[in-house]
């Protein structure tokens, strides 16, 4: 079974390992358990912070400061860390750590630059353009103050029905594989002023779920969870990644939160990580319904920090009581806190300046235009061409185009969930002024081309790429001006909506609720599901819909799919001369233009394989497969 080898880590030092024991034989019990925890911004004072020794904060999706904008954020995080490193009634002055989850960008900010999700980037190919990203988002995570990023996910997605299927680079492992270890030295680089804290998750198994099932269990050999899902960790490790997540699946019926085996066992004694395993949000509380037997659990499998949304007092005050009862030993919390310390030498923490003063902070270069020529590179190299009829496409520039589709003009959508919002954000609020004809004209000088800000700021739509380069587009988002006398061809932008975790699963009968709860040990977290059909036609009629009004009038219908998995797609495609996969592709829909009119050729080919028919990873028919991508040329 074991066919991991160990890797070396840069996580040794013997300088870094003096200081944490001078350090951790000064700490008081209160002081060492204090560390252990990382709670919600909003459920914690710096104050409170200070006076319970607190190792970490971090803002839950959607939970900013003030109006969301750079200053916000950087006065929160030099507020907490002006009380972390406070000598006050004893405290030892150490400084917290603040985590965010900047999965595609620093995506939780207003005006910062969003990347395609994972499922885009996959499409690459390109791991040292993946390292580019990782370079920039560590930059405007910087610039906000903030020093820790829950990213990269190494998820290996194998079933589409998994609402998080966009978070996996791909269903092949050693596409993941080939780039953990750019994405961590894109994050961490030197660990200097340029650099954050990577943390890689989620530990382990969670694209491998029957059903395709969030927080569900994986019923896999040890061989096939070894091969498959901890293999892309390797190289992350190796790469020095400072920080692990742990995952809410369960393996064997066991939840991985709990699973001293996989964590301390498997990634602690026989990989060597010498970091530290943060649980995921409120994560060892499915472990049992009694919080304290939660926490000694969680503890003694071997995770160290617990991101603890709410009551932080609760878990602090259960600790103590662990310890005193000796179901905890003082060489397991030495350990748990000998491990954050590390973290935080090696990361150089004491030595940084208040986040007011750092290098990043607030700087010019958050959102800039070369951060956003990064990321729209990306979107170009990640569109995947799936049909091309009778070559219509490149599109020319001087064709007279009618642009339609929810998500023609709609830049949260574009950047699906966790953006701005844990399950995303919509342009609804974003008023486009119309002309009398109900369509909206191209070209910056005219009246009708005023819109107001959208949901995600400094972004830009696929409608407003497109109006940039081609001076006869019109924007009709339902497609009911379209006419044959007056368009040339039409881009119809069409898809999913945002989602996040849970909330994107895809689930046909809610009976294998029950089926999962008969397996999984302890509690369960159902959300709502997203839909209950793998086919587009289905979960959304609107889009073929709009699509047959188009070309049913004998206008060439060129298709943009935008959504965070391949779904079944067959009649909108039969309906369409031509059909990309443009995924989630974030903040920079001028990358699509790009390559509709030919400016770029398409280079991106499938991460996942595309269905015909989809009942289960094993019961399917592939229309393409994993690596199809047409080009012009």
């Amino acid at each position: 079974m074991n066919n991991l080898e160990s890797v070396s880590t840069p996580l040794q030092s013997g300088e870094v390992e003096s200081r944490v024991e001078s350090l951790l034989s000064s700490m008081s019990l209160a002081q060492k358990i204090g560390q252990l925890v990382q709670t919600e911004r909003m459920a914690i004072s710096p104050q409170e912070l200070r006076d319970n020794h607190i190792g970490s904060v971090l803002s839950g999706g959607g939970s900013v400061p003030g109006n969301n904008r750079l200053q916000d954020w950087i006065d929160m995080n030099d507020a907490f860390w002006e009380a972390s490193t406070q000598s006050h009634n004893g405290n030892l002055p150490i400084p917290l750590l603040y985590g965010v989850d900047a999965i595609h960008g620093h995506n939780n900010v207003q005006g910062a630059t969003i990347f395609p999700h994972n499922i885009g980037l996959g499409a690459m190919r390109d791991p040292e353009l993946i390292e580019r990203i990782a370079r920039v988002t560590a930059k405007e995570i910087l610039a906000s103050g903030v020093e820790w990023t829950f990213a990269p996910t190494l998820a290996v997605a194998k079933d589409i029905r998994w609402g998080r299927t966009y978070e996996s680079y791909s269903q092949n492992t050693d596409l993941v594989k080939s780039y953990a270890a750019p994405f961590v030295k894109g994050l961490q680089g030197k660990f200097d002023d340029d650099s954050v804290i990577a943390c890689v998750k989620h530990w382990v198994g969670d694209g491998g779920t029957t059903y395709g099932m969030d927080q569900g269990e994986t019923n896999l050999s040890e061989e096939e969870l070894r091969q498959v899902h901890m293999a892309p960790y390797l190289p992350a490790l190796d790469a020095g990644t400072l920080t692990l997540m742990v995952s809410f699946n369960s393996w064997m019926g066991e939840k991985c939160h709990g699973h001293k085996y996989l964590v301390n066992d498997v990634l602690k004694d026989e990989l060597g990580f010498k970091g530290f395993v943060i649980s995921d949000w409120d994560g060892i509380n499915y472990l049992s319904h009694d919080f304290k037997e939660c926490i000694e659990r969680g503890m003694n499998a071997g995770i160290d920090m617990f991101m603890v949304s709410a009551d932080w007092r609760g878990f602090l005050s259960a600790m103590h009581q662990l310890v005193g009862e000796g179901k905890v030993t003082m060489e397991r919390l030495d350990d748990a806190v000998r491990r954050i310390l590390r973290v935080k030498f090696i990361y150089g923490l004491f030595e940084k300046p208040r986040p007011k003063e750092r290098k990043w902070s607030g700087s010019k270069t958050f959102g800039s235009k070369e951060h956003r020529e990064v990321a729209r590179e990306a979107v170009r190299k990640s569109l995947v061409l799936l049909k091309n009829e009778k070559d219509i496409l490149p599109l020319d520039k001087n064709s007279r185009v009618l642009v339609a589709g929810k998500s023609a003009d709609d830049t949260g959508h574009l950047c699906g969930g966790f953006t701005i919002a844990w399950q995303g954000v919509s342009d609804s609020l974003k008023s486009s002024k119309t002309n009398p004809e109900g369509e909206k004209s191209s070209g910056y000088h005219s009246p009708w081309a005023m819109v107001e800000q959208g949901a995600v700021d400094g972004a830009t739509s696929i409608w407003e790429g497109i109006e940039k380069v081609c001076p006869k587009a019109v924007l009709n988002l339902h497609g009911n001006l379209a006419d044959p006398a007056k368009h040339d061809v039409a881009v119809v932008v069409i898809g999913e909506t945002p989602y996040a975790e849970g909330m994107g699963d895809i689930r046909e009968d809610d009976a294998i609720i029950g089926e999962m709860g008969q397996i999984i040990k302890g509690e369960m977290k159902i959300l709502s599901a997203y839909g209950r059909s793998v086919k587009l036609s289905e979960l959304h009629p609107e889009d073929l819909a709009l699509i047959k009004r188009i070309s049913d009038k004998g206008i060439p219908v060129v298709t943009v799919y935008v959504g965070g998995r391949p779904l079944v797609a067959n009649e909108e495609m039969n309906q369409s001369d031509a059909f990309i996969a443009a995924w989630l592709p974030g903040s920079e829909g001028d990358g699509v233009s790009d390559v509709l009119f030919g400016d770029y050729d398409f280079s991106g080919k499938l991460s996942f394989d595309w269905p015909e028919r989809y009942r289960s990873p094993s019961d399917r028919d592939v229309k393409f497969p994993f690596g199809y991508g047409l080009k012009y040329e």
